[in-house]
């Protein structure tokens, strides 16, 4: 039961990584652009993270619902070993 939990805690991470580093580089920049220009406007911060949070998603969705459905084959195969 630990190394399932350990699975899918890293399963978690990996899937999330790449969206959350994406957004944070994306949040890192517009904000760097919003103090250089003085453009305080908050729906401008929103669209641009937007845009390369739909584009993560366009790139590496593929990758994240295989991995999912890997690892729910994975364990729905298992299944019956874990109650006996």
């Amino acid at each position: 039961m630990d190394g399932l939990l350990s699975q899918s805690l890293w399963l978690a991470f990996w899937i999330a990584l790449p969206i959350l580093g994406a957004l944070l580089l994306a949040a890192l920049l517009m904000s760097v652009f919003q103090a250089a220009t003085q453009i305080l406007e908050p729906t401008l911060s929103f669209v641009p993270k937007l845009l390369v949070l739909v584009l993560v998603l366009a790139l590496l969705g593929a990758w994240m619902s295989g991995s999912l459905v890997e690892f729910a084959r994975e364990v729905l195969g298992g299944f019956p070993g874990m109650i006996e």
